[in-house]
């Protein structure tokens, strides 16, 4: 792990996190519509290859400022990031679903999202 947030860091970067995923989830559903369009041979009102390109490239911008946070980008379809961090003394993932408001879970490293608990 690279980067450590505490709770409070890492609940601090959530109004910036909340944007930029909605921004994510809008463009990784049109990217969707784009391409679906294009493997049948249909239009979209949403464009053409040029188009597709053109969301691939956003989409991999928002993704580099996760990772450019220290977030640990785990998903894209859900949307599923962790914040490296520390629970009880031991190295620990603060974890962020799609849909959810706020940062509330956390799991140990070796427990992954299965083993999710509150954070207190």
């Amino acid at each position: 792990m690279d980067r450590s947030f505490t709770v409070a860091e890492a609940r601090a970067l959530m109004p910036e996190v909340l944007k930029r995923a909605g921004e994510l989830v809008e463009l990784r559903a049109s990217l969707i519509e784009v391409r679906t369009a294009l493997a049948v041979g249909d239009s979209s009102p949403l464009g053409g290859l040029p188009e597709a390109k053109a969301y691939q490239a956003q989409l991999s911008e928002i993704v580099g400022w996760f990772t450019g946070e220290g977030l640990e980008l785990k998903g894209i379809a859900p949307l599923l990031l962790d914040f490296p961090s520390e629970v009880d003394g031991e190295p620990a993932l603060l974890c962020w679903l799609e849909g959810e408001r706020e940062l509330g879970w956390y799991h140990k490293l070796a427990h992954g999202f299965a083993g999710r608990r509150r954070i207190v």
